[in-house]
């Protein structure tokens, strides 16, 4: 965290700050051009086999919403004020009663083990030495109770079972291994378009060929380090989260991954969940302010506005531009977002548009991949530094001063 005055950096997160110095950050010197999270993508894209790559970068179909989710943030310009103290600012922000150190955290990534070695605890160790959330996917190779065991602040994010049995098992589950918090993600109904990963030679589970081998033995660092060194140290990884019981292996020959249809699933659904689940309860997809009323209905503690990263339905509108009026429409919840966040002024123009917490997702997946948990702790530390310097620069010393007069519609 940049701050000018020392106090005021220790006042902010005492703990945290502590915590991380005990533990320095530590990148291998091939590393030493990382300056921003796009700069973990090209390491990635050398490091990555390119069909694992291609699963993480890619959308769906012609990656329309990908693209306009970038390029939402090119809407607005920063109005920023002049001779303002900023030498006592601080990124904390607070949300669901728990004060951060930044005002952003890690979206859910799928697979993550699989880019990663031991991906979701990589993820889940450096989100809690830097004190900021992380959500884990439901999607994930590392069973959820090792996960809150190594960070007792994970919130889980569930893809719901088909029927009104496995749901139950799997809240059950959930709320048995100590998480606090569950993500509902609602824009995944059916299996989406990603042409991208069947170009590439990327499916789940993955099918041998000599093409995969091909891409295995042309990547050794990830071949040895991550895939290999799995296998031989945890056996062969299986979808550990989708429902209460295992699932299928990542690497399979003719084994097919057991997704339940989900098309059926309603609101009623929702209201279910609500009187199982006793902890912060939010939901993750929602666009349209007619449906952020109706989850505050059904009782959520928490709306993520989301278009998954541009990974579901191609064309969906950018989730900046649907932002100010989801926050008017439910001023009593925390409004959060995700998808295409890369810097700390797009963090800032959505935080000036109401939301009060950010997700970022693919940029913490490639800097797992590339340098573990120092990259991704290294990641936070570039993020968090560029929100600190954009707020001095914008003359703002608590992230709670934003709001929508801090920016203006870009010129056409």
């Amino acid at each position: 965290m940049q701050i000018e005055s020392p106090a005021a950096a220790a006042a902010a997160q005492p703990a945290a700050v502590a915590a991380a110095a005990n533990h320095p950050i530590a990148l291998p010197a091939r590393l030493g051009h990382i300056l921003s999270l796009d700069d973990f993508e090209r390491a990635a894209r050398r490091h990555l086999p390119a069909p694992v790559f291609a699963y993480i970068s890619g959308a769906v179909e012609r990656n329309a919403s990908l693209r306009a989710n970038a390029a939402a943030f090119e809407r607005y310009e920063f109005l920023p004020r002049m001779l303002v103290d900023i030498s006592r600012r601080t990124t904390a922000a607070t949300v669901f009663g728990k004060r951060w150190s930044a005002p952003f955290g890690l979206a859910p990534m799928g697979i993550s083990a699989l880019s990663a070695y031991r991906g979701d605890l990589v993820l889940a160790r450096a989100a809690a030495r830097e004190n900021v959330p992380m959500v884990m996917s439901g999607s994930s190779l590392i069973r959820l109770e090792e996960i809150v065991q190594a960070n007792p602040d994970a919130w889980f994010q569930a893809y719901l079972p088909g029927d009104v049995a496995n749901i139950r098992a799997l809240i059950e589950r959930v709320a048995a291994a100590g998480y606090r918090t569950l993500v509902i993600t609602l824009d995944s109904s059916i299996a989406a378009n990603r042409e991208n990963n069947v170009r590439a030679g990327f499916s789940t589970p993955l099918r041998p060929s000599l093409s995969l081998a091909w891409q295995g033995v042309t990547h050794p660092r990830w071949l040895f380090g991550t895939f290999l060194r799995t296998i031989a140290v945890h056996g062969m990884p299986h979808f550990e989260n989708n429902y209460a019981r295992r699932g299928a292996p990542i690497l399979s020959a003719n084994v097919q991954r057991d997704f339940s249809d989900r098309g059926h699933l309603n609101w009623d659904h929702l209201r279910m969940i609500r009187s199982l689940w006793t902890g912060n309860l939010v939901v993750k997809g929602i666009l349209d302010p007619r449906d952020a009323r109706l989850a505050v209905e059904h009782g959520v503690d928490g709306i993520i506005v989301s278009n998954h990263g541009g990974r579901q339905l191609d064309g969906t509108v950018a989730p900046l531009r649907m932002l100010p009026q989801v926050v008017a429409a439910c001023p009593d919840v925390p409004v959060m977002i995700d998808s295409g966040f890369r810097r700390g002024t797009d963090v800032l123009k959505a935080l000036a548009l109401g939301a009060k917490f950010v997700f970022v997702g693919r940029p913490f997946n490639y800097a797992a991949s590339v340098a573990g948990e120092d990259g991704v702790r290294k990641g936070i530390t570039l993020l968090r530094d560029e929100v600190s310097r954009n707020m001095a620069m914008l003359g703002v010393n608590d992230l709670r001063e934003l709001d929508a007069s801090y920016l203006l519609p870009a010129a056409a």
